[in-house]
């Protein structure tokens, strides 16, 4: 029987005194790959920040649990320790401390413990080998200067490096040449395992081609109004979202 990682629970979220997500029911298990779809204002983003705890959204109702416990009382960093990791559609570019910095820090963080540096190294060079990303970034700013591309191959660096359990991936894709979606898309293809999980919000079907999500969720007006295999995406590339506005009227 699959083990549940994640279980959001009639989840109502958003802004001052705007909400955008509406009683939302999601649950993930381990060893999963769960894709999240919608026209854009359907409050894919919000999801994902309120899952992290981003500040600027507020719960209104429902818990979140993470391994059986809630985790709404955690704050963003706690959240990160427990397992989970985020990245984001648009990176910030930080002055001052380089990428090689940045990720041992936050793995020492999070694992609580000293990182050797030679080792540290060693395994950071070589994912980023396979991320087709020349060893000089890693001694360069933290995305300043990248390119779109650098910037997402970078957020899969991250995600590879502190192996979370559940990796939430905002729009990875969002800005992206076939190339370098393609290899975005192995990145997270080495990534997924037993002991883990991915939650994919897109609006296109490149980046799951070399991973094949188990469940695709239909994000419309903050609320999770249809849910599928791998085959709906295909369908929502051909159809667009309008036939599923329709069948839920």
């Amino acid at each position: 029987m699959a083990k549940e990682l994640l279980k959001i629970e009639d989840l109502s979220a958003g802004i001052e005194e705007r909400e955008i997500l509406h009683n939302i029911n999601l649950n993930i298990n381990y060893g999963e790959v769960h894709v999240i779809m919608g026209p854009n204002g359907s409050g894919k983003s919000t999801l994902a920040n309120v899952i992290m705890n981003n500040p600027v959204y507020q719960v209104n109702g429902g818990d979140i649990k993470l391994d059986g416990e809630s985790i709404l009382d955690l704050t963003t960093d706690k959240r990160a320790r427990k397992g989970l990791f985020m990245s984001f559609q648009s990176p910030e570019e930080v002055s001052g401390i380089n990428v090689d910095n940045f990720i041992r820090t936050a793995k020492s963080s999070i694992e609580d413990k000293n990182v050797s540096i030679l080792k540290f190294r060693k395994e950071l060079e070589k994912e980023m080998d396979q991320l087709g990303m020349d060893h000089s970034y890693a001694d360069r700013y933290l995305n300043v200067g990248f390119s779109g591309g650098e910037k997402k191959k970078n957020e899969i660096l991250q995600m590879i490096m502190l192996d979370p359990k559940l990796a939430i991936l905002d729009e990875t894709d969002s800005g992206l040449d076939v190339d370098a979606t393609r290899t975005v898309s192995q990145g997270i293809e080495r990534f997924v395992n037993e002991n883990n999980a991915v939650l994919i919000i897109t609006h296109h079907k490149e980046l799951v081609k070399s991973v094949v999500p188990d469940y695709v969720h239909v994000l419309i007006d903050g609320k999770i109004v249809k849910e599928g295999d791998a085959s709906l995406i295909e369908k929502i590339e051909e159809d667009g979202f309008n036939w599923i506005r329709e069948e839920v009227k």
